[in-house]
């Protein structure tokens, strides 16, 4: 996903090949603020490395 947003994809177009692994939603696709939720928190582990 991070590879396919750096090379400009939209989020609309990575999220019909994401697929939940786990839980009520299992199989399914994640939701458009699922997925940008992720990148932030993505975004927020890579600013504060020295925290984890």
């Amino acid at each position: 996903m991070l590879r396919r947003r750096a090379n400009g994809e939209s989020v609309e177009q990575i999220r019909p090949d994401l697929i939940i692994p786990t839980g009520k939603r299992k199989g399914q696709n994640p939701s458009v603020a699922s997925i940008y939720r992720a990148l932030a928190e993505h975004a927020k582990r890579e600013a504060y490395r020295e925290a984890i």
